[in-house]
């Protein structure tokens, strides 16, 4: 089979000239909700996530018909497993989870060979001779099948047969699990173990033009190269848990695959071995937890095998199905990773993905064909490295990949299906973009796209829309066909989400190619968001802040005469100083403003006191989040504080969107509370004073007194609780020294103010 490569965009080719084509320039990386707004498909990992149907993927982000795909067989069957090709050219396919073998020849009919007691047939072998070999699983057996009859052959004593490979020799090799062990059958009931691997399954085996067995296991990730009975050497050891698909180049290279994960996918929904798959209980295998090192890509993952489950009692489930959910996470490092063994044991790294599992490889024709499980997609990796998608059978899974003479073969899982790849190309093909969220409600514009090599046939797009994230019933339906690549008009009704579809006809063996897709929108312009208003207080120094005169010293003068007579003293005398207030409160107003489509914002802070009916404009077109005022500029009271935003200067005025948030009251409290006190009252063992503390705007908080500028001694209300702007104090002072006395009272108010007065004690 010719894989074709489509032929590679030319530099000149690029997402300008599509928005040239729409009209479009774009200024910046960042467009406002008020800029025309463009979702572009551009590259390979742009196609990527798209539905593929009947499409290739170039590596340069070119969508062209795919090589033709055919489903040479279908097995009704949840899953084929195995497949093997025979030297008449037959194929003989192995499947689960109802245990069947069978045989597909050269004209595509196929029919059962044989069915097994157990439910899996993981592994099938056909040797130089056509003899087949087709391993069961769980605790199953290896049986030779020959002339129409099966036969049991060996028997390994272990839980699962994951793989066989059949040497020039007749010799059968057999890689188990759960021991890990790989046996060497030479006959009928003669197999010995030929190498314990002490791993807990062997995954994938190969043999290399000199005959070595190559040995991928789990759960270490290890590839051993095994030349003799009990005899190894490891290749490479993985940073993920499973290694398994193995290919011997002649070069002496050798391709391989490792995987997370993936036994207990295969695990999964395998009944119990002598019992009907539709009422058979689920095998419950010991749990293993993997932890993969990442750091290194030496470092094998760290083992700690988890307590045994207990038996689990007989119970008759629903019919088997095929699951394939992962039961191990390794999430943070790749899924899968396909890997280059060099002859002199280097290793390269040849792909790797977090997003989809590896099942197998073929290589083919200095490239490398790769199977995942990401809607059974095949992959063509080039001699320079560069990836293409070339086929995506959308059947779940694509589990191996076999050369049959000049065609290569997928099988699938779910739907249990052989497909051939074709030399030639599918006549017609559609891909579907994913799902772009416009971030609201969106006025959709034209889509443009580059049509390369428009001789190759015809390409036509379709869109639909809708306000769900995925597309349901409530979605429109996908529109009549347009074919002006250079800008269509979407005809979809305005919605949030939108989706595009390609359809291709090719033209006599030939395929068109698209690249660079453009849509154009108007995005709706989303009201900014006000999350809150702080209000706070701090201390500023005043504008007009009368200096303390400096102090002076006196001084004597004295003149002598003529006369004799002294001249008259002088003194410039001694003046009060005056212990200026340093500073005043500056009222500080800050916001947290957003905006859903990033637009800048602007904003205006407005002010209005408590019974008033009209807001006072404090400052407009601010760009900032905050603001100051004076607090000797408002009087004392309750005040409100109001934010408006605005997205007004990059949007049309029809369009401008804006939001407001009001703050809670703020009480402005400037003037300190009156202290007034009563004549001192002599007593037995000393005074007491009386005072009353009354503040005209807020409650009283707090009072003490001092004697004699000494310490502050806190002081209670008479009605035992300082909560109201008029509260009534008795000093009581005992012991006090012989001589005069100077007791000061301080009463502090909501916000801090502080009253003062003072009683002379004699």
């Amino acid at each position: 089979m010719k894989l074709i490569s489509p032929p590679r965009c030319g530099g000149a080719r690029k997402i300008t000239a599509c928005l040239r084509l729409l009209g479009l320039t774009i200024v910046g990386a960042a467009l406002h909700a008020s800029s025309t707004t463009t979702w572009e498909m551009n590259s390979y990992q742009d196609f990527i996530h798209g539905r593929f149907q009947g499409i290739s993927l170039s590596r340069y982000g070119r969508l062209t018909l795919a090589p033709k795909m055919d489903a040479v067989f279908s097995s009704d069957q949840p899953i084929v497993w195995s497949v093997a090709a025979a030297p008449d050219g037959s194929l003989y396919a192995g499947t689960g989870h109802r245990g069947r073998l069978f045989r597909i020849d050269r004209t595509g009919k196929s029919s059962l060979v044989w069915t097994a007691e157990q439910s899996e047939i993981f592994a099938v072998a056909v040797d130089a001779k056509g003899v087949v070999y087709a391993a069961t699983s769980p605790d199953g057996k290896i049986y030779r099948i020959e002339g129409g009859r099966a036969s049991e052959y060996f028997s390994p004593q272990s839980k699962y047969i994951w793989c066989l490979v059949a040497g020039p020799d007749g010799v059968l090799y057999v890689g188990t699990g759960d021991q890990g062990k790989i046996y060497r059958v030479t006959g009928a009931g003669k197999g010995e173990v030929y190498y314990a691997t002490e791993q807990a399954h062997v995954m994938g085996l190969a043999l290399d033009d000199q005959g070595r067995l190559l040995a991928g296991t789990e759960p270490n990730g290890i590839l051993y190269r095994i030349s003799a009975k009990d005899k190894a050497f490891v290749l490479y050891n993985a940073a993920l848990p499973e290694m398994r698909a193995i290919s011997a180049e002649p070069d002496g290279s050798v391709y391989a695959v490792a995987m997370g994960g993936s036994l207990a996918k295969r695990t999964q929904g395998i009944p119990q071995a002598g019992q009907g798959a539709a009422n058979a209980p689920v095998v419950a295998a010991t749990a293993t937890s993997i932890s993969v090192i990442a750091e290194s890509a030496q470092a094998g993952p760290e083992i700690k095998p988890q307590p045994e489950q207990a038996k689990q009692q007989p119970v008759t489930p629903p019919a088997v199905t095929a699951t394939f959910a992962p039961m191990v996470d390794v999430s943070g490092v790749e899924k899968s990773a396909v890997y280059k063994i060099n002859p002199d044991n280097t290793v390269e790294t040849l792909w790797s993905s977090k997003e989809e599992n590896v099942y197998d490889l073929l290589p083919w024709n200095g490239q490398l064909l790769f199977a995942t499980d990401a809607n059974g997609r095949v992959y063509r990796l080039s001699a320079d490295r560069k990836l293409s998608l070339i086929a995506q059978t959308n059947d779940g899974e694509a589990t191996r990949l076999v050369r049959d003479g000049d065609s290569v073969l997928a099988a699938t899982g779910n739907m249990g299906r052989i497909y051939k790849l074709e030399d030639t190309l599918e006549t017609t093909g559609s891909y579907e973009a994913p799902v772009h969220d416009a971030g609201g409600v969106a006025l959709w514009g034209r889509i443009a796209w580059q049509l390369d090599d428009p001789g190759g046939g015809s390409i036509s797009m379709r869109t639909r829309t809708g306000n769900s994230l995925r597309p349901d019933k409530t979605w429109s339906d996908w529109s009549a066909p347009l074919t002006d690549f250079s800008g269509a008009k979407i005809p979809s009704p305005n919605a949030r989400y939108i989706q595009w579809k390609a359809e291709f006809a090719g033209s006599q063996g030939k395929t068109p190619a698209v690249s660079n897709v453009i849509v154009a929108y108007l995005p709706q312009n989303n009201p900014p968001v006000i999350r809150n208003i702080t209000i706070g207080t701090q201390l500023a120094a005043l504008g007009a802040t009368r200096q303390a005169q400096p102090a002076q010293t006196s001084a004597y003068s004295i003149t002598v005469t003529d006369t004799g007579d002294a001249a008259p003293a002088t003194s410039p005398g001694t003046p009060t100083q005056t212990a200026s207030r340093a500073a005043s409160q500056q009222i500080n107003i800050s916001w947290q403003a957003e905006d859903p489509d990033g637009d800048r914002l602007v904003y205006s802070l407005w002010f209005r006191g408590e019974g008033e009916h009209e807001w006072k404009l404090l400052r407009t077109n601010l760009h900032e989040n905050a603001w100051s005022v004076d607090g000797d500029a408002l009087a004392d009271g309750k005040y409100f504080f109001r934010v408006v935003a605005s997205d007004r200067e990059v949007n049309p005025p029809g369009l401008a969107q804006e939001a407001e948030l009001v703050s809670s009251p703020v009480l402005i409290d400037n003037t300190p509370p009156v202290v007034t006190a009563g004549t001192p009252r002599q007593t037995a063992g000393g005074f007491e004073v009386d005072f009353e503390a009354v503040d005209a705007t807020s409650p009283l908080r707090h009072c003490e007194y001092s004697v004699d500028a000494g310490i502050w001694v806190p002081l209670e209300a008479t009605d035992g609780v300082i909560d109201s702007p008029r509260e009534k104090f008795v000093v009581r002072l005992n012991h006090l020294s012989p001589g005069e006395h100077l007791l000061t009272l301080r009463a502090v108010d909501s916000a801090n103010n502080a009253g003062l007065a003072k009683v002379i004690l004699r």
